[in-house]
């Protein structure tokens, strides 16, 4: 099994919808997605995600099905200085946090427990389990069991928060990691497949991150969205 996780154009976050810039992305990742041999499609319902789907599925002549558990993963948690997602915190507070780094235990955090954190990864981790399982694998500890092992490729247009959500059940590892320390920029596309080296046990493995190739090939700068300045001098840059 094949997945490929696009992550939506540069967004109007106040209207949940694309920028302009984020519709010119998304028409430019739809001239890559127009090849892709895809056996299912899947979409967040928030606007940001379906525009960018849009023209993506009319060239792959395809429709995808939404799911409520695609959309944003944003419990509302209070961080030192201000309420904010659960998954835009900076370093110092971040990296001294317990178990931050342990993907079984980082919802333990006082803070995390006060918005519910755990309870709204536990659904999300649960329907992506059901999801799967009804694709042929099911997850028993760390490994997953191939119950119908298959070459199906499945197309998930979604958000950059919940991405590394998934990726944290795929590759057993906290989601805060990949948060803070990975970017997939606007309209990249993430690829996760099975490995089935003994038959009936498969591991999921990433054989790309965050790929934006089909926006420098057409010369379009990737979009900043998610990313904060690289130097803080930087004032066109985002600080926090």
């Amino acid at each position: 099994m094949k997945f490929l996780i696009v992550r939506h154009g540069d967004p109007d976050y106040v209207n949940d919808s694309l920028t302009e810039t984020g519709k010119r992305e998304a028409e430019l990742l739809s001239e890559r997605m127009k090849n892709v041999k895809a056996d299912a499609c899947f979409c967040s319902p928030l606007g940001r995600a379906k525009q960018t789907a849009e023209p993506c599925l009319k060239k792959m002549n395809m429709e995808a099905e939404e799911l409520l558990w695609l959309r944003e993963f944003a419990p509302k948690v209070q961080r030192p200085e201000k309420l904010g997602v659960a998954w835009d915190w900076v370093p110092s507070d971040w990296m001294n946090m317990p178990y931050a780094f342990d993907p079984d235990r980082w919802t333990e955090y006082p803070a995390f427990q006060d918005a519910k954190v755990k309870e709204e990864i536990d659904w999300i981790y649960s329907e992506f389990d059901r999801f799967l399982s009804e694709h042929g694998y099911k997850k028993e500890g760390k490994l997953f069991r191939a119950l119908a092992p298959n070459n199906d490729t499945i197309v998930f247009f979604c958000h950059f928060g919940l991405e590394c959500v998934l990726l944290s059940y795929l590759l057993n590892l906290s989601p805060f990691v990949l948060w803070h320390a990975t970017m997939a920029a606007p309209t990249s596309i993430t690829t996760v497949v099975t490995e089935e080296r003994r038959a009936g046990i498969a591991q999921f493995r990433m054989l790309s991150f965050g790929d934006t190739s089909h926006l420098y090939a057409a010369g379009q700068e990737p979009g900043f969205s998610g990313r904060f300045r690289e130097c803080f001098t930087n004032e066109n840059e985002r600080k926090d």
